[in-house]
């Protein structure tokens, strides 16, 4: 396990001391081929459109027309440009994610808090079992005190994102923590297409200004962006919004052969919230469908990152520091304690360290010819303060939980594509990953230390059957960590009961077979049938109010997503997925797994017909869902259309977005679980539920300059 860390640490300090070895030639100013799984999609603008700014009609260049046979491993990777989402009305920047085929973010909160991401029959929670990542940070949060793997996308300035890169399934040598089900890295634009300010205003009191603006500034381009968002909501208790982004970005050419590229990122939230709330208090008309029954809940996060990397033709190297605050008011119960109630506040002080690099090597070996890659990670995180405290109106009147610690996870990865014939090629991977825990709790008997590692081989083939068709197998061991804490974990911090210590490293097994049909760059057609087991999960419990292990499970399902883009000016997008989830080992009628999704599907039409016209139209569709084992109770499916449209008049640009455009009085998201209200005399079982946002107007005015 030793041998692994200082591995990490010996590629990732050769890729920094060493990297003439490893630079055949330095880049070109202009982006490198999009068929290479880190590159964007093809632009000679470093942007969404290719054309004289001066004139209205443009050349959009779609991420999803990207051709990819040949050049990937499975059906289920892709790359989706910044043409692709850019007309998209967006709640929230979270919902970035959603340009992956299958993916649902939805939310049971507001403001700051992560979105409830949905894929492959996964209610992935905040982000267990999705890797997320911004030009190559990683971004989910080990042990933090609302759920292990927390990932908040809230801190992203739309605007800035140019392309996101997303792998779905276990095939992928360098994608570790988190990643079985997905992984997705954002990618930011070097300068924004052109520099811009922009004021946002909706009916439901949010309001929003933004800007961005790209300098070249001697040998280098300097990108700085900011956004401001503020405002009370849709929701009967008010918002009081303050959020606040900026990003700043340095790019250079031909620094020791490579691109070197540094950021920096800030994020400021505070804000309160409307989470879910019981049926029956709706029902009754205790409260309206968009009232509270807490007025405290909601809370306030920071979180800055700086980061520096350098890009070779066959090699990057990044280095990464984070700094992060989270405070969260919760009650998801409301009075099963009836004196004080059941508000409890999650708080967070941490700081990370990082460091990843990869080699590329292409050579022959025995006459054929082999793609090798060779990486690794190391990321250290200090945390001064992970803390659970029951609140009444926000004020802590017992401390169940305040631990201190320090993690450490660090991997070698590497993997070798064989191409056996022009038609024909393998893949073999794996990766080698070891964690050092040492956490120090308010119970001595929960303090300790700990270390652990795990193995995980990958093997993809590809054949391409004609220059349109191509069809993939694959299969890999992957894993998702549990909160780290759980391995040093003695006692119950409730109830001073003993428990069992919990395994950091949770395993799983996935596979899959598709096929991707590319006739040409207006149309494409994905499709992937695939399964995936884990040793164990996460899953929502209400009694905590966050999430917790559960049982082995399988789930297998088919995923179909397609383009088509008849037109230079209209584009159509779509996709569907279908999955079947269960516990294993469980008795059948008692083996649902709650809040796994049977049927997802998102579809979308954008059209840019010229002359400054620009719009979009899309619909998402959530299916039906055990909400407890036995299937005894089930969610309703969930329907929402956005629509927007806007017109560019010489440097001016003004758009309409129309959130929720049919009203749909459908919920977010739905979960059964036992709660109690304050005139209530014993707990309830009962439907939980957070409505979809009613119809909104927003209207934005944008100048160029």
């Amino acid at each position: 396990m030793t041998r692994t860390a200082c591995a990490a640490l010996a590629l990732v300090s050769m890729l920094v001391v060493d990297p003439a070895a490893f630079a055949q030639s330095a880049p070109e100013a202009s982006a490198p081929d999009a068929t290479t799984p880190d590159a964007p999609p093809p632009d000679a603008t470093d942007g969404k459109k290719a054309a004289d700014k001066s004139k209205s009609d443009v050349v959009y260049v779609f991420g999803r027309s990207t051709e990819l046979i040949g050049e990937a491993k499975s059906a289920s990777e892709g790359v989706v440009g910044e043409a692709d989402f850019e007309t998209r009305p967006l709640l929230r920047p979270g919902e970035l994610a959603e340009v992956i085929p299958g993916m649902i973010a939805a939310q049971h909160s507001e403001g700051g808090k992560a979105n409830q991401y949905f894929l492959r029959g996964f209610n992935l929670d905040h982000g267990t079992d999705f890797a997320g990542s911004f030009d190559g940070v990683p971004l989910n949060l080990r042990a933090h005190p609302h759920m292990n793997g927390y990932l908040d996308l809230n801190f992203m300035i739309p605007e800035v994102v140019q392309y996101v890169n997303f792998y779905k399934g276990t095939g992928y040598a360098q994608n570790g923590d988190f990643s079985a089900a997905a992984a997705a890295d954002f990618r930011s634009h070097d300068r924004p297409e052109q520099n811009f300010v922009q004021i946002e205003g909706s009916d439901r009191s949010e309001y929003r200004a933004v800007g961005a603006a790209g300098y070249d500034i001697g040998p280098g381009t300097l990108m700085a962006a900011g956004e401001y968002e503020w405002g009370d909501g849709a929701f009967e208790n008010p918002a009081d919004l303050h959020k606040y982004s900026a990003f700043l970005k340095w790019t250079q050419q031909d620094v020791l052969g490579a691109k070197l590229h540094a950021e920096a990122i800030f994020y400021s939230n505070d804000w309160h919230a409307t989470d879910q709330l019981p049926e029956r208090a709706i029902s009754s008309g205790q409260i309206d469908r968009f009232g509270f029954l807490d007025p405290d809940l909601g809370g306030h996060t920071q979180r800055y990152i700086v980061s520096a990397g350098l890009d070779w033709d066959n090699a990057s190297v990044l280095v990464y520091g984070q700094k992060y605050t989270f405070g969260l008011f919760n009650n998801p119960t409301f009075y099963l304690d009836q004196v004080h109630g059941d508000e409890f506040q999650q708080v967070t002080d941490r700081s990370q360290l990082g460091a990843r690099g990869k080699m590329k090597h292409t050579y022959q070996l025995a006459g054929f010819d082999v793609d090798t890659q060779i990486g690794a990670d190391i990321q250290a995180d200090f945390i001064n303060r992970d803390g659970l405290r029951l609140t009444e109106n926000r004020i802590p009147y017992q401390v169940i939980r305040d631990d201190s610690g320090d993690v450490t996870l660090a991997d070698v990865w590497a993997d070798a594509t064989v191409h056996w014939t022009h038609k024909f090629r393998t893949t073999f991977g794996g990766r080698e990953d070891i964690i050092y825990l040492d956490f120090r709790a308010i119970q001595p008997e929960n303090s300790g230390n700990h270390e652990a590692n795990i193995f995980s081989p990958k093997f993809n083939a590809a054949y391409t059957l004609t220059n349109d068709l191509e069809v993939y197998g694959s299969y890999g061991v992957s894993y998702h960590t549990n909160d780290p804490r759980g391995a040093v974990l003695h006692v119950d911090p409730n109830t001073g009961d003993p428990v069992t210590p919990s395994p950091v490293f949770v395993r799983s097994h996935g596979g899959e077979v598709g096929a991707r049909f590319e006739p040409s760059d207006r149309f494409n057609l994905t499709a992937a049938a695939f399964e995936l087991d884990f040793d164990s999960e996460l899953i929502f419990s209400g009694d905590a109010g966050t999430s917790e292990p559960s049982g082995a499970t399988r789930r297998y399902g088919l995923e179909v997503s397609t383009f088509y883009r008849p037109f230079d000016w209209l584009t159509f997008d779509g996709s569907g997925a279908w999955s079947h989830a269960r516990f294993k080992d469980v008795p059948k009628g008692e083996d649902r797994i709650p809040n796994a999704l049977n049927f997802v599907g998102s579809a979308g039409i954008t059209f840019t017909p010229g002359d400054g016209w620009e719009g979009s139209l899309r619909v998402r569709y959530m299916g039906e869902s055990a909400l407890i084992e036995d299937n005894s109770v089930r969610s309703d499916p969930s329907f929402l259309m956005n629509a927007g449209v806007s017109k560019t008049f010489d440097t001016w640009k003004i758009g309409l977005d129309i959130l929720n455009l049919t009203n749909s009085k459908d919920n977010e998201i739905e979960y059964y679980y036992t709660s109690q209200l304050q005139n209530e005399t014993t707990p309830v079982d009962d439907l939980i539920v957070h409505p979809l946002e009613p119809r909104s107007f927003r209207l934005s005015l944008r100048k160029n300059f």
